[in-house]
């Protein structure tokens, strides 16, 4: 099954589990997220990737020019631990990490828990590779994908057991938009998938061919 298709089937059963005013709400909500113009100014294809050093769940810190030292990198912003479609996103890419790392290049994820959430995400899913914590988003707002979650869907975050702003440590409702970037040893961004809509992620199929772009233009 597809990436695309398990999100849709996490949808479509989420939101028949909700009452009629519950899923009255959630449908205003998105219309109120497509309506605004959150990513507009969001680093694109092209462009070169900002320079970022981040704390790592192994106690460290991780820096994008650093990881560039070694090859093309792959980052994932994902809203957090909490997200179901970040942890469907990020068993997929831990499925297809094998092949990232053969086309010589290395992933890391990104959202704005706290370290210790962050390690909590990376121990829970038994990931293989990097999360770190950008904490206040201080990269998504580099990369020009900041969110916020709709007032009106916040009651109803808490009411599922998801305190954003708890597991942040800020007392903002902010949240990158699900994104993920294919950066290439130069730092020149190669594909960037942006999609405010966070019940849809890009498939690893994606990442892999953009990769193999890389490999083959050098």
């Amino acid at each position: 099954m597809s990436l695309a298709e398990q999100t849709s089937q996490l949808t479509e059963n989420f939101i028949n589990s909700q009452s009629a005013e519950n899923q009255a709400i959630i449908q205003e909500a998105f219309g109120t997220i497509n309506a605004a113009d959150f990513g507009s100014n969001a680093l694109a294809a092209g462009e070169r990737a900002k320079n970022f050093q981040l704390p790592n769940a192994r106690g460290g810190e991780t820096a994008l020019v650093d990881l560039l030292d070694s090859g093309p990198v792959v980052i994932s912003f994902y809203r957090g631990g909490w997200c179901p479609y970040c942890n469907l996103e990020f068993k997929a890419l831990n499925d297809c990490l094998s092949a990232i790392k053969s086309l010589g290049a290395n992933l890391v994820g990104i959202s704005p828990e706290l370290p210790d959430n962050s390690i909590s995400t990376a121990e829970k899913h038994a990931l293989e590779f990097d999360v770190l914590s950008d904490v206040g988003n201080i990269v998504a707002r580099d990369y020009g994908i900041v969110m916020d979650v709709p007032a009106s869907m916040r009651p109803l975050y808490l009411q599922w057991g998801l305190d954003v702003p708890s597991a942040n440590g800020d007392d903002t409702w902010e949240l990158p938009i699900p994104a993920t970037y294919v950066i290439d040893s130069d730092g020149v961004v190669v594909l960037a998938y942006v999609n405010k809509n966070y019940t849809e992620r890009l498939e690893p199929e994606e990442i892999i061919n953009a990769l193999k772009t890389i490999e083959n233009s050098n």
